[in-house]
């Protein structure tokens, strides 16, 4: 199945490397315009200059998701430079690891800030564009932690959990303007933040899941895009976990 997004506007956050960026890459050979949002705009700019060489539209974003006025700022930039947007991806996301007992406070709050409140604050600045065309996609980049947790990972875990649950929130307040909204829920995907889990681990999942093998950015991708395209219209307020079976 070919998807063709020709005239549709995305934004996608923690769009400088990754899963962020092979997302952002993905929807531009779709056809999509893509602001590429990134916490400073030289790191968006990486991603937005592929696009570009690759015969793609993109643009690039500083955002910092935590805070209602950088965001505010951003996406009416992004508006005005590429048009409405019609397609959000809230891809970013930090890790504050360690055990709960010696976690401190700071890193909780700022995962939470930025995991958890920079998707409702992104989704929160393009519902009206979206509600006005009736027309909207909204997909929530979770975690397999946050359905299942981690030792040393409470404030990652409970992030990406209460993405699931703003997932669903959103999808039933605005399903009936024609907008959906889901999550995909990555497994362990070869990424800048899973390269410090060692051989070990990368051995156990190997080992482990039936699909012998760490996902790639592209894994994510591509489902992302299928769950933006009009064929998935009637999906709506779902998790799709993509870790290669590995929790089977």
């Amino acid at each position: 199945m070919t998807i063709d997004l020709t005239g549709k506007v995305v934004a996608v956050t923690g769009a400088s490397r990754g899963i962020g960026a092979a997302i952002a890459e993905a929807f531009a050979h779709a056809g999509a315009s893509v602001a590429c949002m990134a916490t400073s705009e030289a790191n968006a700019a990486k991603t937005r200059d592929a696009i570009v060489a690759a015969g793609g539209k993109a643009a690039a974003f500083a955002v910092n998701v935590a805070d209602e006025d950088s965001v505010k700022a951003a996406f009416t930039a992004a508006e005005s430079e590429l048009g409405p947007i019609a397609i959000l991806v809230n891809n970013a996301g930090i890790t504050r690891d360690g055990l709960m007992m010696r976690m401190k406070s700071d890193d909780w709050d700022s995962v939470l800030a930025v995991n958890l409140k920079g998707a409702y604050l992104c989704t929160q600045a393009v519902m009206k564009s979206m509600m006005k065309a009736r027309w909207g996609r909204i997909i929530n980049i979770s975690s397999v932690i946050g359905q299942h947790g981690a030792a040393g990972q409470a404030n990652y875990a409970a992030s990406k959990a209460g993405l699931l649950g703003l997932t669903m929130s959103t999808a039933k307040e605005l399903g009936s303007r024609g907008i959906t909204c889901n999550a995909i829920a990555p497994g362990f995907i070869e990424t800048d933040m899973t390269h410090d889990l060692g051989e070990d681990f990368k051995t156990y999942v190997q080992n482990t899941a039936p699909a012998g093998r760490l996902g790639t950015p592209e894994d994510i991708a591509a489902p992302v895009l299928f769950l933006a395209s009009e064929p998935a219209s009637y999906i709506t307020g779902q998790t799709l976990t993509v870790d290669g079976g590995l929790f089977l």
